[in-house]
């Protein structure tokens, strides 16, 4: 039996044509420090309106996730991260 996994992920958002905002390929990092960090270096990036930073705890071999737990926003992103 396996015992859970904490990812940290970093993810930028972009916007769509319309100018809504889009998640931009996550990253996953080693640490919550290198997600924050990442993160914050993402939000800067050309395109880039923000990003955030969260982790998310589970068994992979079964394929069961908790919910993303926020770790910090950058710039301009959703109100609603339901869907991390």
């Amino acid at each position: 039996m396996m015992a859970d996994v904490t990812y940290y992920v970093a993810l930028p958002f972009l916007q769509d044509d319309d100018g809504s905002p889009v998640a931009g390929a996550a990253e996953e990092c080693q640490s919550p420090t290198t997600a924050l960090r990442r993160a914050e270096i993402l939000s800067r990036a050309p395109g880039s309106i923000g990003a955030v930073a969260f982790s998310r705890s589970g068994d992979p071999m079964i394929g069961e996730f908790g919910d993303a737990q926020l770790l910090r926003k950058f710039g301009n992103v959703p109100e609603d991260l339901s869907g991390l």
